[in-house]
């Protein structure tokens, strides 16, 4: 006896072999959707009474996420279920998935990229600063500076004549992006390479320094520009940061605010030249909504073409493509509202 009912093994599978489903792991599944563990586990423990009361040891994938759907769309709400399908449907690619979160400094990225990866079951999550401290290791300060500045401290490094209309700020960014461009590019090939899936974030992944990565036909590529655009917002976020971490005082970010401000602008004019979707990110929830439904509609566009396929989801792309709002995806600006 188990919670006051009978232990009956239900085998989730299509062939003759399959393994058995597991509360705790769909449990697992649920809380990613941003279900508390509590309501999770409660939401299994229902899944689980179904499926026996279908009298059968045996049920296919798709019938399980059937029951799961129709439980959770009772129990939680249609938005729970929205995001599961979605969630789940990612995790079967069977080629690797690499996001590129840019974004200025102080907009959010770390955060986001942590909590990406822990949905989407991301083991790989590496930041451009750690890309730029590797190359610093190669080059010394005398031979490249503006690897050795912020990068909205990039103008005070610049050591090219810079044309009188230029402007000094955008062009040390430039220069230091592109040469971390170069690190991230043999990143990105040595993930694809080893099949391994991979996120990475950072202030130098600017919309068109990486386009040999976004145009692989051996990955799913999703480059995304985070942004804020309420400028007390984002200021509020350095305060934060400081108190947070402790280690990384505000007075320095604040003092470089307009900077950092001017560079986002650069970057958001970059992204939309080139169609890079734009997330304005004012809440992480929905942040991370808007970034998955990006996410799913490149993996269905890559299906679709043929450039990737999909291990047994149990009718999940199908399922999920009913449920995705039809403009998400488009090269248009996606706006979160507060």
């Amino acid at each position: 006896m188990t919670d006051g009912k009978l232990t009956k093994r239900i085998v989730i599978s299509e062939r003759e072999h399959g393994l058995p489903f597991s509360k705790g792991l769909m449990a697992s599944s649920l809380a990613v959707t941003g279900l508390s563990p509590g309501r999770a586990y409660d939401v299994a423990d229902k899944i689980e009474d179904e499926l026996m009361a279908l009298g059968r040891d045996r049920v296919s994938r798709k019938e399980m996420t059937r029951v799961t759907l129709e439980v959770l769309r009772r129990m939680a709400g249609e938005r729970f279920a929205q995001a599961y399908v979605k969630w789940e449907a990612v995790t079967k690619l069977n080629v690797p998935l690499i996001v590129l979160l840019g974004g200025a400094t102080g907009v959010g990225k770390s955060t986001i990229a942590t909590q990406l990866a822990t949905r989407l079951g991301i083991t790989r999550v590496v930041s451009t600063d750690a890309v730029r401290e590797v190359l610093r290791s190669a080059f010394t300060r005398a031979m490249f500076p503006t690897l050795y500045a912020s990068s909205f401290q990039a103008d005070e490094a610049v050591r090219q004549p810079i044309p009188h209309s230029g402007d000094r700020l955008i062009i040390g960014f430039r220069e230091q992006a592109a040469a971390v461009s170069v690190g991230a590019q043999a990143l990105i090939d040595r993930a694809i390479s080893e099949g391994t899936d991979m996120i990475l974030e950072g202030a130098h992944l600017v919309p068109g320094f990486l386009e040999k990565a976004e145009s692989s036909r051996n990955a799913i590529v999703v480059p995304l520009l985070v942004v804020v655009d309420d400028e007390e917002l984002h200021r509020s976020h350095f305060y934060r940061r400081g108190i947070e971490t402790g280690s990384r005082p505000e007075s320095r970010y604040l003092a470089g605010f307009k900077k950092i401000r001017r560079i986002q602008r650069y970057m958001v004019s970059s992204a939309m030249m080139r169609g890079v979707p734009i997330v304005s990110h004012y809440d992480l929830d929905e942040t991370l909504s808007q970034i998955i439904d990006h996410v799913f509609n490149s993996a269905t566009k890559a299906l679709e073409e043929g450039a990737a396929t999909a291990r047994d989801d149990g009718g999940l792309f199908e399922q999920a493509a009913g449920v995705l709002d039809p403009g998400a995806g488009r090269s248009e600006r996606s706006e979160v509202v507060p």
